[in-house]
């Protein structure tokens, strides 16, 4: 089939095609990846926002216990005190229920309260991985001040029985992970020990073996030195008889 013309300007266009479709993928990627960002930078600075809210009313109270201030000072400081967002709740609340401490307090609950953090905290555990170098025992550590924040209203067994399979997820290492999980624990304690168990086992028994292999090692070396110290003893055997056969040889000639 002879190429002509027209089918080299077709190809030429499915070239053009195939870069325009390349840099749009690269396109699509790149606001991808931008986006992802812009989440995660405001998953954070909505966390950000939350803790100083709490911390922020942490110290409003201590402040107003420490002063003993009235219902209507309490107000009216708290109301000075917003800043930012926290600021903004005050216009969504009509103007006769300002001076209202306990509808100002579910305002900024709602907005800022538990029930949010409560959700950044599970996040966490779901998404909670040991680090490289991180140690069992600070891992489960961890586990257990998310679940605290996390699950405070739940019963102790069910938060016990949580924080263990939480702590399983987040182990690194897969043949630990896979022996403590099919070990079932039901508390976070049981779980973290027999892991520690586990790894340390798993690392006597790795020296143990690589012992075991220097021994082999050491007993193949002495065996070679042994098989040439055997070999230099029958050379220098040899050698003697060859020169107590030469030298009977000259006794001879001389005689």
């Amino acid at each position: 089939m002879t190429w002509t013309r027209a089918m080299d300007e077709k190809f030429e266009m499915l070239l053009a095609m195939m870069k325009e479709m390349k840099a749009g993928q690269e396109e699509m990627r790149s606001g991808q990846e931008r986006l992802k960002q812009e989440i995660r930078s405001g998953e954070e600075e909505i966390k950000d926002l939350i803790q100083a809210h709490v911390k922020s009313q942490t110290q409003f109270n201590v402040i107003s216990s420490t002063n003993g201030w009235t219902d209507l000072i309490k107000v009216s400081q708290l109301v000075a005190s917003l800043r930012g967002s926290a600021a903004e709740v005050l216009q969504g609340i009509p103007p006769e229920r300002l001076t209202d401490q306990v509808t100002i307090e579910n305002a900024l609950e709602s907005r800022f309260g538990d029930s949010h953090l409560i959700q950044f905290y599970r996040t966490e555990l779901k998404t909670r991985r040991q680090k490289p170098g991180e140690s069992l025992k600070v891992l489960a550590a961890d586990v257990e001040r998310l679940m605290s924040l996390a699950y405070a209203e739940c019963p102790l067994d069910v938060r016990e029985s949580l924080a263990a399979q939480y702590f399983v997820d987040a182990i690194r290492d897969g043949d630990t992970q896979h022996s403590t999980r099919l070990m079932d624990a039901k508390d976070l304690k049981s779980a973290l020990v027999y892991s520690m168990k586990y790894e340390v086992a798993r690392t006597m028994s790795k020296t143990c073996s690589h012992v075991r292999s220097m021994e082999i090692e050491d007993n193949r070396v002495e065996n070679e030195v042994i098989n040439f110290n055997l070999y230099l003893t029958g050379w220098k055997n040899y050698l003697t008889v060859v020169l107590l056969e030469r030298g009977t040889l000259l006794d001879e000639t001389r005689t």
